[in-house]
């Protein structure tokens, strides 16, 4: 069994690589270990494309094991690990948005990215280490993907940044970034930032994401040496070309898909949009398109959909429903609507309404936690559901997913530094956030709403917080947030 190995000075340890097939019949499989703390990232792709789909099939799974930390946990008669943990939810959903966007948009095999955490110090948090041994995996491997990229935690001591501080370290540190980057003409471009933090300004976080670029670069550096000698050529993906198809569809399409996306309705534009593609539809029936041709003209229609987005915002900061690129939609808050409850706050933003229900109890009632990295108790709890019909939808209702664990996990940690201490307000608290209409950004409606919710129950937080999402239009050099 052949081994290779790679070392890089990260810091205040060795980030060790090695790739020695032990998941052989993987597309991609690696090896990696900081301190004590390793992790094995498998990828494996599918031999065909899934049929009937217009959109790319990539699952990941970040898995813990007990054994990682040394210890047998679990219920009395049950000793092996369940579903997942809150974090490892977390985890899976921190590498799938980092690389997710390097995929080509025509792939449509399904792909599963595995990460097992293997070995943990105790020290070196594996989150990261899973995000770069995605990155590799996925390099060397010969799955189409747009990588390498790299990661990096950064905190702060005593006024100065520090590089993949240990738990102890992040504990005393005013920030928890996280960063993601890629490399562009011998850029570095960051494509995802995780911040949680006290509160700091501005310039505090843009000098946080300079010194982090830095690292950023050697990581890119030392994953193409890697990928030099050990990476396989990568499978052609061939995209479903039909020019002729083409060039009919748009020639139909004239402007009559322009006029169904600037609607200043949300309901208008869904129902032009509908009406569009029924009509498309029919002038397809007769020319009876393949199923492949199906799909082409779904990605013809995407594609031009947001060729005239891009085009609206980038010339003349038109947006869909008319406003202006700073305009927020018509914004309405209530507080006190439930009345058995301790706290309850409304937040509405458009057609996005976010209901928080408060409740305060003993501190008997805190969440025991147990699980690799962790093992205590936790105090306040935000949580989050996103039923069916808040985008009028029709599913089975199922247990929280990762969209509801992921969401409510980002509004908790938003309001998280606002609480007040156990000395000074001995309760515990939970929030439960109830996406009731849905129409964007609904974790950040529900930290308004909780925020609300907290101060109609008289818990007296340090000050007000609120949410609001953010979107970047780009075209090479020309970009408008």
């Amino acid at each position: 069994m052949e081994k290779k190995e790679f070392k890089l000075g990260l810091g205040s340890q060795e980030l060790i690589v090695q790739i020695r097939d032990l998941a052989e019949r993987a597309n991609g499989e690696v090896l990696v270990k900081y301190g004590d703390t390793l992790v094995l990232a498998t990828c494996v792709m599918a031999d065909q494309e899934r049929e009937g789909i217009n959109f790319f099939p990539l699952s990941v799974n970040y898995e813990e094991r007990y054994y990682a930390a040394g210890k047998i946990l679990g219920a009395r008669y049950i000793k092996r690990e369940g579903r997942p943990s809150d974090e490892a939810v977390i985890s899976s959903r921190l590498i799938d948005r980092a690389i997710r966007p390097r995929f080509p948009k025509e792939l449509h095999r399904e792909v599963q990215v595995i990460i097992t955490c293997l070995s943990w110090d105790g020290e070196n948090d594996p989150d990261i280490l899973g995000l770069i041994a995605s990155s590799i995996a996925l390099s060397i491997s010969d799955i189409p993907w747009a990588g390498p990229i790299s990661a990096v935690r950064i905190g702060e001591k005593n006024g100065e940044f520090t590089l993949n501080p240990v738990y102890e370290e992040r504990e005393e540190s005013s920030i928890d970034f996280i960063l993601t980057g890629v490399e562009e003409n011998n850029d570095i471009l960051i494509n995802m930032i995780e911040l949680k933090a006290d509160e700091i300004d501005e310039e505090k976080a843009l000098k946080g994401l300079e010194f982090g670029e830095k690292h950023l670069k050697q990581l890119i550096d030392f994953q193409k040496e890697i990928i030099k000698e050990a990476g396989k050529e990568k499978t052609k993906i061939e995209g479903f070309e039909n020019k002729k198809l083409e060039k009919e569809i748009k020639s139909w399409l004239g402007d009559k898909l322009e006029k169904a996306i600037y609607q200043k309705t949300t309901f208008g534009r869904e129902r032009e949009m509908k009406k569009l593609k029924k009509e498309l539809s029919d002038f397809l029936e007769e020319k009876e398109p393949e199923e492949k041709e199906i799909r082409f003209v779904n990605e013809i229609v995407e594609k031009e959909t947001d060729r005239i987005i891009h085009k609206g915002i980038l010339s003349s900061d038109k947006r869909p429903d008319g406003r202006k690129l700073d305009e927020v939609r018509e914004i309405q808050a209530e507080a006190g609507l439930i009345p058995r409850s301790h706290g309850s706050g409304l937040f509405s933003r458009g057609l996005t309404r976010s209901l928080s229900i408060l409740t305060l109890g003993a501190p008997g009632d805190q969440q025991i936690l147990e699980g690799m990295e962790i093992v205590g108790k936790k105090r306040f709890m935000h949580h989050y559901n996103f039923p069916p019909y808040s985008a009028g939808e029709v599913k089975p209702l199922r247990a929280p997913g990762r969209r509801e664990i992921g969401h409510g996990t980002l509004a908790e940690r938003a309001l998280f530094p606002l609480i007040p201490s156990f000395d000074d307000f001995p309760y515990t608290i939970r929030i439960v956030s109830e996406i009731l209409s849905s129409n964007g950004s609904t974790s950040m409606a529900s930290v308004s709403s909780s925020s609300l919710a907290l101060m109609d129950a008289g818990v007296p937080i340090k000050r007000p917080a609120a949410g609001i999402a953010m979107g970047l239009m780009r075209d090479k050099d020309n970009y408008k947030s």
